[in-house]
């Protein structure tokens, strides 16, 4: 009798758990190579982008995407601090997620 209603219990939940598994497989058969062109394919060009897209990034808000953009054109991305449009707090929470791609 227990060893059935452990059937009855444990068989449910090992295939609720099994049919979870395949997107966590997924996730880490990325090659390092394609994660790299997903992450280069998300950044935002801050030399063309909108500001409603800048408006996107941790910590910038109306303000500071008119600032970005007033600014145009930068050479590299660290000129949002060395020209003062934004603080190096603030850089340092975005710096991974842009890039000044030139024209």
């Amino acid at each position: 009798m227990i060893a059935r209603w452990l059937q009855l219990l444990l068989i449910p939940a090992l295939a609720l758990l099994l049919s979870a598994a395949p997107p966590a497989v997924q996730k880490r058969g990325k090659t390092p190579a394609a994660a790299a062109a997903t992450n280069k394919a998300a950044l935002i060009d801050i030399n063309s982008a909108s500001a409603a897209q800048l408006e996107t990034l941790p910590g910038i808000g109306v303000a500071y995407a008119s600032k970005i953009a007033a600014g145009r054109p930068y050479k590299g991305k660290d000129e949002l601090v060395q020209k003062k449009v934004i603080p190096a707090s603030t850089y340092a929470k975005i710096k991974d997620r842009i890039i000044a791609r030139q024209k």
